[in-house]
């Protein structure tokens, strides 16, 4: 992740902080946990850092949602990317379980608790796949990311804070 993260912020260089954030935010893999990184290292405040990542971390959610086994569906028809798709697809299934027990909760956490894998990407995708509704999948992805901008604020501004009153 750190190294998407720099290229990112290497290639978004130019563009206002608050833009570079928000675009980093909507990317898979760094999603809100490398907006919050970016945001501190580009030192915009907390509460402005937080509504960029969050934003830009929903915005691509219902997209993902409502159309994503429409795109998979023909991107398999295409032998150059079938192989592709069905790789995504199974691992995004294999990180399903917890999310096809608990459904609502099992998304919120699988979404909130910032793992290798895990975020609202990954959680969208699993969703659709398991053909979950949007009006359970919304929120619990949406609550989900709030968890994870908790945890992610505490990692990226409270600590280093705490560290420079030690």
């Amino acid at each position: 992740m750190e190294s998407l993260l720099n290229f990112m912020l290497e290639a978004l260089n130019g563009l206002n902080k608050d833009l570079t954030v928000f675009i980093v935010s909507m990317v898979p893999i760094l999603e809100l946990r490398g907006g919050l990184i970016a945001s501190a290292i580009l030192k915009i405040p907390y509460i402005r850092a937080l509504v960029l990542c969050i934003v830009g971390n929903m915005i691509p959610i219902p997209f993902i949602l409502i159309f994503i086994n429409e795109i998979f569906a023909i991107l398999k028809k295409v032998k150059l990317t079938k192989g592709l798709v069905t790789r995504i697809e199974e691992k995004a299934m294999g990180k399903s379980e917890s999310i096809q027990r608990y459904e609502f909760w099992g998304l919120l956490l699988f979404v909130g608790i910032p793992l290798p894998g895990t975020g609202a990407w990954t959680g969208a995708l699993v969703a659709a796949l398991l053909r979950i509704k949007l009006k359970k999948a919304v929120p619990a992805i949406f609550l989900g990311i709030l968890l994870a901008s908790a945890i992610m604020s505490f990692i990226t501004y409270v600590v280093p804070f705490l560290l420079k009153l030690a």
